[in-house]
């Protein structure tokens, strides 16, 4: 069988500081800063285009040096792992004690403790502020 030619060669990896941030990445980033999704560009709404904050979002977003670009994706990477140690947690939320192991009661605040911190680190990284989802949903009165 020599001489056969693979029908699905290797497909070259993207530079991981030199190619632009994917669509699927941007939707992260978004996500971990605590910004709202954009919704579809068919849609005829593009919320951002009415938030100076936003628009410069993007604009940041587009416009990143290879550096940064490979700092960005470790930092995507971290978050997503965050973000996944917390949904496992549930796993041992019905358990207390185990013979002489004792689970951390305080394991879930700790996880999303640690999230948090990572999620304004991109934040702080990009130079933007971090976005509504990560203000909390406490109220405030402005009169």
């Amino acid at each position: 069988m020599s001489g056969c030619v693979n029908p699905n060669p290797p497909v070259a990896a993207p530079d991981y500081d030199q190619t632009p941030l994917t669509a699927d990445e941007l939707v992260m980033c978004r996500k971990y800063m605590g910004y709202p999704a954009l919704g579809g560009i068919n849609s005829g709404e593009q919320s951002w285009r009415f938030f100076q904050q936003y628009g410069f979002n993007e604009w940041r977003f587009q416009n990143m040096a290879p550096g940064e670009l490979a700092q960005i994706r470790q930092a995507l990477g971290r978050c997503i792992a965050l973000e996944e140690d917390i949904f496992g947690v549930r796993g041992n939320l019905d358990t207390d004690k185990a013979a002489v192991w004792t689970h951390n009661a305080n394991e879930t605040r700790d996880r999303v403790s640690l999230y948090n911190y990572f999620r304004q680190q991109l934040c702080g990284f990009f130079g933007i502020p971090p976005g509504p989802g990560m203000r909390g949903n406490s109220s405030a009165i402005v009169i």
